[in-house]
């Protein structure tokens, strides 16, 4: 019998639907100033020309923020609370920037007013959302379902019977590539009729781990070995834009930091490395130096030399702090420029580690198939790897990342990336 994994929003509450928030967002979002400003007739405030145009543009920044948080958190390891202020801020200040090149008169206080009540329905919405009951995750036998119990703090409940489960909040998970009896055949089927969702084990752990774990490599695994293309050349045009942007902001800044580091400690104030790259070919990495330089007339091993250990006593001081806030990595716009590098995606290994990884890891080499970054999904879930064993889980962070290559995906990474710029997570 063919099967897919079903979704079904049977049993979910309407607090949980997008569609409600926003429709509840929006009408506040239009009341709201109208009650303030034009208690007496809150009709009036159509014939504004500044309360119309701010309270359109308030609506669409709304809108924005609802889908975009939606789209993010759609992502493992995202709730949607923490991403209400983000995905606001961003929709909020985008609208207000269009309003003030465009002259547009506008209300400051009535799209202040805008952002504080919807995104307080939002927060709202999402702390209650967050506060219901988990589903029951009710596990089919047979096949390879025993991998499920490598996700963490996953209650499950393992079937014993071919019987479908009673509960509003049930959700069933099976191998579906398993040739079950004909009596499971049957009961998954009817739970697919009654609107129980049913998932294939792989489904489950990639969406609740974040990590693709290749068997074979195969079509069937990602939908197509060849990410998206047109979002790789449109992902290479935003690398461009965004890096010239950036240039005459960071030139200053970075400059100071080079003269710190030459102040500090003797040697060069940028550090170059050979790492493997875009498809596989080698290219010089550019980043600030955050360590000592090596004395020439001591023999060192390459792959030793390569890794970064842990209180690694050949970071000096400020070599820390730029490690730990990412700084160490600004240089790379060049690469980025030169089309070596991408701001977002699994980051470049040195040539004698990746060689090592190669050799001992199936499949390590088709990570090369997007272009590197300055930050990924690996390091923002994972931080920074040097065991084989880590470097296996940061294989299947890329994966995913290679499996679900989209812009939505990148925008999550951008601000998971500022938060761990804050908090230093990772860092070695």
């Amino acid at each position: 019998m063919a099967r897919q994994a079903q979704q079904s929003t049977i049993g979910i509450s309407p607090i949980r639907s997008l569609r409600v928030q926003t429709i509840a967002a929006l009408a506040l979002a239009v009341l709201l100033p109208g009650i303030v400003y034009f208690n007496d007739n809150p009709f009036q405030i159509i014939n504004s020309t500044t309360a119309f145009n701010t309270l359109v543009g308030a609506g669409v920044a709304t809108f924005v923020a609802y889908f975009m948080a939606s789209r993010v958190t759609a992502f493992p390891g995202t709730s949607q609370l923490s991403y209400v202020l983000p995905t606001y801020v961003v929709s909020y200040g985008v609208i207000a920037t269009v309003i003030l090149l465009t002259r547009l008169p506008y209300s400051a206080s009535i799209l202040t007013i805008n952002f504080v009540a919807t995104m307080s329905v939002q927060i709202l919405a999402s702390i209650l959302a967050e506060r219901q009951v988990p589903y029951e995750v009710h596990i089919v036998p047979g096949g390879r379902i025993s991998q499920i119990g490598s996700v963490r703090h996953l209650p499950t409940i393992a079937l014993s019977t071919p019987a479908v489960p009673a509960g509003k909040r049930a959700i069933l998970v099976a191998d579906l590539h398993y040739d079950h009896s004909n009596e499971w055949e049957r009961a998954i089927a009817e739970a697919t009729l009654r609107g129980i969702p049913v998932y294939h084990y792989k489904q489950v752990i990639e969406s609740l781990t974040g990590r693709v774990r290749i068997e074979h490599m195969s079509e069937n695994m990602f939908g197509s070995l060849l990410p998206s293309l047109n979002y790789a050349r449109t992902k290479r045009a935003a690398d461009v834009l965004v890096t010239l942007l950036l240039i005459p902001l960071l030139a200053l800044p970075m400059l100071l930091v080079g003269i710190a580091i030459r102040m500090e400690s003797s040697g060069p104030a940028l550090f170059r490395q050979a790492r493997m790259g875009y498809g596989g070919k080698p290219f010089s990495v550019v980043k600030f130096r955050t360590m000592r330089c090596p004395d020439p007339n001591q023999p060192t091993d390459a792959r030793d030399a390569a890794m970064t250990k842990k209180d690694d006593d050949r970071i000096t001081p400020l070599g820390r702090f730029l490690r730990r806030s990412r700084i160490d990595e600004l240089p790379q716009f060049i690469n980025v420029l030169k089309g070596e590098m991408s701001w977002i995606g699994p980051r470049p290994e040195a040539i004698a580690l990746s060689e090592w990884y190669e050799s001992e890891l199936p499949f390590y080499s088709y990570r090369h198939i997007v272009r590197p970054g300055i930050t990924g999904w690996a390091q923002v879930n994972q931080g920074h790897v040097t065991n084989l064993d880590d470097i296996s889980a940061k294989l299947q962070y890329d994966f995913y990342y290679i499996k679900n290559f989209s812009y939505w995906l990148d925008l999550l990474i951008v601000f998971r990336t500022v938060m761990v710029m804050l908090n230093g997570f990772g860092a070695k």
